[in-house]
């Protein structure tokens, strides 16, 4: 029997836990379960919320309310989510879309550089070397339109927030935040330590799919010259 465990969120949502860290296994059962669900929604369920190692269903209790009846809309629900989770397949082979995202590393764009090189010890070129090395899993997308929430960062960039955070950051800012990497899906206020920017828009509100990565995905950081960076952008504006 699975190890799944789920809690009632208010009187209109369940949270259900599929795993106790934040890994590949984990990652991957989110994902499947929140394509069960996608694929088979069931009467009053609004909508659902993946996340690290959860995936919060919310429904509507009004819909799924019976007066002749002695079940309870949060009970019908869980029944559902249960059944559901206990069919999830035990293992999870799937293709990840591998995306390349071109980034302008320093100057400019990237005026935390030099900060994240002199807490740990590197140069500028070793961090945009390490930085663009790694294959980055997105875990889910959140925060704001279009953010993903990376893993596999090298431990070797982990950097603490700045003291102060700016008030407004680009869109586009690739940051780095204690051990996690991340891309500013649009201008806004953070605290990230700001090593580059990337032409490539995440948040496309026209688009059918307005986020342009998903849950799932790998990424690829390619260094780009400041040239290049203002060419592609010329190109997606």
């Amino acid at each position: 029997m699975p190890n799944h465990e789920f809690s009632p969120l208010g009187d209109s949502g369940v949270i259900v836990k599929l795993g106790d860290v934040i890994d590949q296994t984990t990652h991957e059962k989110v994902v499947t379960f929140s394509e069960c669900l996608q694929k088979n929604p069931f009467p009053g369920m609004v909508e659902f919320v993946p996340g690290f190692t959860t995936v919060t269903v919310y429904y509507n209790p009004i819909l799924l309310s019976d007066p002749g009846s002695d079940v309870i809309p949060y009970e019908h629900v869980l029944a559902i989510l249960k059944k559901m989770s206990e069919q999830l397949p035990e293992r999870y082979a799937r293709e990840a879309r591998l995306v390349e995202i071109p980034v302008c590393y320093g100057g400019s764009f990237g005026p935390d550089l030099e900060v994240v090189a002199q807490h740990n010890g590197i140069t500028s070129e070793e961090v945009i070397a390490i930085h663009a090395s790694a294959e980055y899993l997105v875990y889910m997308i959140g925060f704001a339109p279009g953010f993903p929430y990376l893993g596999g960062m090298d431990e070797r960039l982990s950097t603490p927030r700045r003291s102060s955070p700016r008030l407004s950051i680009p869109m586009g800012s690739v940051g780095i935040g204690g051990s996690q990497t991340g891309i500013y899906s649009i201008e806004s206020p953070g605290g990230w330590q700001i090593i580059g920017r990337t032409p490539q828009s995440l948040f496309q509100p026209d688009e059918n799919s307005p986020s342009f990565l998903r849950s799932g995905d790998k990424i690829r950081f390619h260094p780009i010259s400041e040239r290049e960076y203002e060419e592609r952008k010329k190109v997606s504006s």
